[in-house]
């Protein structure tokens, strides 16, 4: 299913402008395939992994995001520095921002991404949400354009009910967002949603739709050849998240039933193939109590939570990416895509879950990641690495296959009881205590789980 020797005539040099465990993973598949990389960091990454492993490295600025991962002329600079051909932006500060994609075809380096017009019309939430309207896509009620004030934002409320929420137009990852319970909560909230959404995204706008309540947050994973060409590659069960963050998924969902995964697998290739899309993509839904689904919005990047859809599948999304964006086709279709088994990946933050999680930088002193039976771990950290206080708290993923959801759980306590990682506080005990509750071994949780069972303050350290 995936014909590789065209990519490698097209791309000889790849820059990846990302950190962490995403760009080594970027690196590894182009090592694979014969293309080769250059990294880019900051001074606080001079010493991390993918600087090592890549074939060329260039510093591009100090360790703050602006001045150096979103830093567009320092990264295009560095591409033209290296002669490379393309430039992949990971899922990082770079991924979905329209503007640096225009920027690299402007300076003939493709984009290992979607076209800008895509790339537009997803990455304004109220925008993405009449386009999927359009093409049939259940949408949650809301607000029919960005809302522009206070008063504006009273009027909206007062037509959708509460709870409802406000989330920021160029948003994504639960920033720019807050849950809304009372008329006299929605100042606050109205004023916090902007402050963030100004600041992560530097844009904010803002708009208001309807809380599903004791929602499932379902995802479906599509590839787009740009061309007609549409698959998606089955869903992802992402509703077990903190401050709407996620901290583990698995493939297949213990929730969605084959009725209910064809309609949203439909309603995924329909959305994206209304956009015409190229590459890989994540349509995000929200699934009510009674099996009815909202779209929430579409990721238009590889997610930090693609290796469970790639161990069900047999697919290197990495490696449909640089085909897809070399101008190859799909060369299948969905009769053609089987999902087998189940995959779970525990996403390790340096985070101390009995401080409501804040962020734990420092030197790693100790580590041992385990292996045996169908585990993979993606991690950029070693004993001795020093994990800086400017970015994501992400350090590691770990994935397990089983041929069951049994099985993938049960290897995973099995790796989770032998990791090792000191010198910074870790989620590790935060996952050992969630894969022994009952609710979730049963498959009984929503995207509000974590906060009603109190995990976070209960795990031990």
């Amino acid at each position: 299913m995936t014909p590789w020797p065209g990519i490698a005539l097209l791309f000889d040099k790849i820059l990846v402008a990302d950190r962490g465990e995403i760009a080594l993973r970027i690196i590894r598949t182009c090592k694979d395939l014969g293309i080769r990389t250059v990294a880019v960091y900051s001074e606080a990454d001079a010493h991390s992994l993918h600087v090592h492993l890549a074939d060329e490295d260039v510093c591009i600025g100090p360790p703050p995001v602006e001045s150096s991962y979103r830093n567009f002329a320092n990264i295009i600079s560095a591409a033209e520095l290296t002669n490379a051909d393309a430039i992949h932006p990971g899922y990082g500060p770079l991924a979905e921002n329209a503007e640096f994609a225009e920027l690299c075809e402007s300076c003939a380096i493709e984009f290992i991404g979607p076209a800008v017009d895509a790339l537009r019309q997803m990455g304004n939430k109220a925008v993405a949400r009449h386009t999927m309207q359009a093409a049939g896509v259940p949408v949650i009620p809301g607000s029919e354009e960005e809302v522009t004030s206070l008063d504006e934002a009273r009027e909206w409320a007062a037509t959708i009910g509460y709870p409802l929420r406000v989330k920021a137009a160029a948003g994504g990852g639960g920033r720019g967002m807050r849950v809304v319970h009372s008329p006299d909560d929605l100042a606050e909230a109205w004023q916090m949603a902007r402050l963030e959404a100004r600041n992560a995204f530097a844009d904010d706008a803002l708009y208001l739709e309807r809380s599903i309540e004791r929602a499932r947050h379902i995802e479906i994973q599509v590839l787009g050849d740009g061309s007609g060409g549409v698959v998606h590659l089955g869903e992802r069960e992402c509703s077990i998240q903190r401050r709407h963050q996620k901290l583990l998924e698995e493939s297949p969902s213990p929730a969605v039933d084959d009725d209910l995964r064809r309609r949203l697998g439909e309603a995924a290739v329909a959305g994206a193939r209304s956009i015409n899309y190229r590459g890989a993509g994540t349509v995000e839904f929200l699934v009510d109590k009674s099996g009815e689904f909202y779209f929430l919005e579409m990721n238009t990047r590889i997610q930090v939570e693609h290796p469970v859809t790639e161990a069900v599948c047999g697919l290197d999304l990495i490696a449909e990416q640089l085909r897809i964006a070399a101008g190859e086709p799909l060369g299948y279709e969905q009769s053609d895509i089987k999902i087998t088994g189940h995959a779970l990946e525990c996403r390790i933050n340096a985070e101390n879950p009995e401080t409501n999680f804040t962020p734990s930088a420092g030197t790693i002193t100790a580590l041992h990641l385990p292996g045996g039976p169908s585990v993979r771990i993606d991690s950029h950290i070693y004993q001795g690495y020093t994990v800086p206080p400017y970015y994501d708290s992400l350090l590691a993923k770990i994935i397990t296959v089983g041929s069951n959801r049994a099985q993938s759980i049960a290897r995973m306590r099995r790796v989770l009881e032998e990791i090792t990682i000191e010198g910074v506080a870790t989620t590790v005990s935060f996952h050992r205590a969630l894969l022994q509750e009952s609710d979730f071994i049963a498959g009984r949780f929503d995207t509000d789980f974590v906060s009603r069972t109190d995990l976070g303050q209960t795990a031990a350290v």
